[in-house]
């Protein structure tokens, strides 16, 4: 018995040993982790930041465009080698792109604190331009290779694409957004307060759309918004001119025919920034939909007449636009269709109506049925103003329309007609410069051949586009877009093409102009 219990001790001590060795070996319980929580003060997507108040919400999209009797991503061919039609254009133009956005918002006694991010990674097929060389070898634009023989390699070698795209390997970064948002203020690269909240897109997506402003890439501003309660706001921005608003205030003293016919009537002489555009805005949110009404100033500021400071300038000369909108949702028509449309009116101040992505600068090639030409040319240009040496600006006047109907046939179809129209009209300082006092003379209108010079001119688009959307946030889309060129010249002209496009010197018919695009896309949104 003594023996039993002698070794039942030393069985339990051996045990305890063993257990506390084992207890030795085992991990110290670690510290609470902070796991990422749900932030549902600002709407579904947002998380708290671990360790802080403020909440994030990250998204995107990933898209795959096919685009069709383009030289870009958006425009149809409407200038320069693209405005040619001919074998230097590019029948197709593809486009790959990632977008990434970060929206972060704090809770503070001011109100919420945020900041918004949105940049894109872009690669884009690139453009087919003439080398200019006397072998008349034609290449993508960029630094090619040489093969043995010393020849370009068309479309080898790691330069520029497309002048916007980086090496076969790099594509190209875009900062669409960017901006601080506190007590009321926008600070930074946000849409422009002038916009109409669909900015270039009532219905469509295509970019083109003359007929209203539209910075869908974002304007750096400083803006101070006001909440009145009842969906009524109001803003007060001051925002850059540089990027998107200036048109060209063109001296044309420098004026040829063979530019106008390029689509440039004469030397561009905008000077140094001086004052941002100032714009305000009106709106109206309600269940029926919105309104909106803006309007801006923009300051034209010419460098000098010649090439030196004792040449003179002109003084400065203050354009301005103003803008309706008007969006009508929960029509007849089916659930969730809608009705947006705009007009806008400028003075000086070009870029609201025809809006960077447009252009306002036109150049085209066709076919002619008229005895003794070669083909037929339309051209066109609106910029802000236009002056002579020794005079003062002259504002050039647009006005234009834009707007959509869609209509949703289902849950995972929906289509959308659309259309804009603009019209440029200029003054008597351009018209008797360019076509004579009576339209028989000048740098155009005196040209054998020429029975009608007056360079206003208008822009109609018409489109429809439709969209299937198989799954949640998987969309593809087919937009077809028609463009016509109402130009006012007429008659034939003798011209040597100023700009490299192929085209011979021979007699071509002045004549009104059409093109069509279609973009093919799709899109996986995040």
């Amino acid at each position: 018995m003594k023996l039993t219990k002698t070794l039942f001790l030393g069985s339990a001590a051996g045990l305890m040993a063993a257990s506390g060795a084992f207890a030795a070996d085992l991990p110290v319980k670690a510290k609470a982790v902070e796991y990422v929580k749900i932030c549902s003060l600002y709407g579904a997507g947002f998380y708290y930041i671990p360790g802080t108040d403020t909440c994030i919400k990250l998204g995107g999209y990933m898209r795959a465009d096919a685009n069709f009797n383009t030289n870009s991503d958006f425009n149809p061919n409407q200038s320069g080698t693209a405005g040619a039609r001919n074998r230097l254009m590019n029948y197709y133009t593809f486009r790959a792109r990632e977008d990434l956005n970060i929206d972060t918002r704090t809770a503070t006694e001011y109100g919420v604190v945020r900041t918004f991010f949105d940049g894109v990674f872009t690669w884009t097929s690139g453009n087919y331009t003439p080398t200019g060389s006397a072998t008349g070898a034609t290449q993508y634009s960029g630094t090619l290779g040489l093969n043995a023989a010393g020849t370009a390699l068309v479309g080898s070698g790691s330069g520029n694409v497309n002048g916007t795209d980086g090496n076969t390997s790099a594509g190209a970064l875009g900062v669409y957004y960017a901006f601080i948002q506190f007590a009321g203020f926008t600070m930074g690269k946000a849409v422009s307060q002038f916009d109409a909240p669909w900015t270039n897109y009532p219905g469509n997506i295509t970019d083109n759309l003359v007929g209203g402003s539209g910075t869908v890439t974002g304007v750096n501003q400083f803006t101070y918004t006001a909440d009145f309660g009842q969906g009524i706001t109001a803003a007060f921005s001051a925002e850059d001119v540089s990027a998107y608003y200036q048109a060209g205030n063109l001296n044309m003293t420098g004026a040829t025919a063979g530019g106008m016919i390029g689509g440039s009537y004469g030397t561009n002489a905008i000077g140094g920034t001086r004052s941002p555009n100032l714009v305000g805005m009106v709106r109206v949110d309600q269940a029926w939909g919105l309104f909106q009404a803006s309007v801006a100033a923009h300051d034209n500021h010419v460098g000098y007449y010649g090439a030196t400071e004792p040449t003179g300038h002109p003084d400065d000369k203050w354009g301005w636009a103003v803008q309706l909108a008007l969006s009508i949702k929960n029509i007849p028509t089916g659930a969730g269709d809608t009705i947006n449309i705009q007009g806008v009116y400028t003075d000086g101040a070009t870029r609201y109506n025809f809006q960077n992505l447009s252009g306002s600068s036109y150049a085209l090639y066709g076919n002619s049925g008229a005895a003794g030409t070669y083909g037929s040319v339309g051209f066109a240009n609106a910029p802000d103003t236009v002056f002579v040496t020794g005079s003062s600006q002259e504002t050039v006047k647009t006005w234009g329309f834009r707007g959509a109907y869609t209509h949703n046939w289902d849950p995972n179809w929906n289509s959308a007609l659309y259309g804009a129209y603009a019209q440029a009209q200029f003054g008597t300082l351009a018209k008797t410069t360019l076509c004579g006092a009576g339209g028989g003379g000048g740098v155009f209108g005196g040209l054998a051949g020429v029975t009608g010079c007056n360079p206003d001119f208008a822009i109609g688009q018409l489109g429809v586009v439709t969209r299937w959307t198989p799954v949640k946030n998987l969309t593809f889309s087919a937009d077809v877009s028609w463009t016509h060129l109402d130009q006012k010249y007429s008659g034939t002209v003798g011209l040597v093409p100023n700009v490299v496009t192929a085209k011979p010197a021979a007699v071509y018919e002045l004549k009104d102009q059409d093109s069509i695009a279609m973009i093919l896309r799709a899109q996986r949104n995040w």
